[in-house]
């Protein structure tokens, strides 16, 4: 996938309102692959919802989206099962991982799918992020920064061309922030990924080709 084009799109529950002022919703408007974009937004713009659109859990929306022109509402299961495992990946901001299970375990649910990272990589994530020593824990017991250093992880176990990220770093310290935009940049660089990062106020420091709106 090299591009996902949004026309005139918007969420239904805005579709009363009088105006919308948005670099995004109801423009026309194309994320390109390889290109790195920062999506700024306030509380309640529907940040959440558009990462939910692209990556297919929703279709409440007015307007077309289209994975290289090919209107997405056409897409099938398998389709996106192709799409959630070889071209998108996603950190949804709650997150989704499995409590019952540990960090580790987490990560390979995913990884064991695509066969992707071999297991002495996703242990070097592990460390440069700092929960090394979480790997065997129960996911339920660490905090939510951990958490999110978890499931950042799993989002790299497999190919993309794209990766939405949901408020990303909202409860990491500077230090594993950059850690993670260090991660991210390195994957991006060896796979041409397209990268797509929304923020309320704190966001991931990237070389950002175009910051946006919502």
């Amino acid at each position: 996938m090299n591009t996902i084009h949004l026309r005139q799109t918007l969420p239904q529950v805005f579709a009363d309102r009088d105006k919308q002022i948005s670099d995004i919703w109801h423009q026309d408007f194309v994320f390109e692959k390889g290109k790195y974009y920062l999506i700024a937004a306030d509380s309640g713009t529907g940040k959440s919802s558009l990462c939910s659109y692209l990556y297919g859990y929703r279709d409440d929306y007015q307007g077309i989206i289209c994975f290289d022109e090919r209107n997405i509402r056409s897409l099938n299961r398998r389709d996106w099962t192709y799409l959630h495992r070889q071209s998108l990946s996603i950190l949804f901001q709650e997150l989704r991982l499995f409590p019952e299970l540990t960090a580790f375990e987490n990560v390979l649910l995913k990884n064991r799918l695509t066969d992707y990272k071999k297991k002495k990589e996703l242990l070097a994530f592990f460390e440069a992020l700092g929960i090394a020593d979480k790997t065997n824990e129960f996911v339920g017991k660490l905090s939510f920064g951990q958490q999110q250093r978890v499931a950042f992880i799993r989002s790299l176990c497999q190919p993309m061309d794209f990766i939405l990220l949901d408020e990303p770093i909202s409860h990491l310290d500077e230090s594993n922030a950059n850690v993670m935009a260090q991660i991210l940049a390195e994957e991006a660089e060896r796979q041409g990924m397209g990268i797509l990062v929304t923020s309320i106020g704190k966001h991931l420091e990237m070389n950002y080709h175009s910051k946006l709106k919502l």
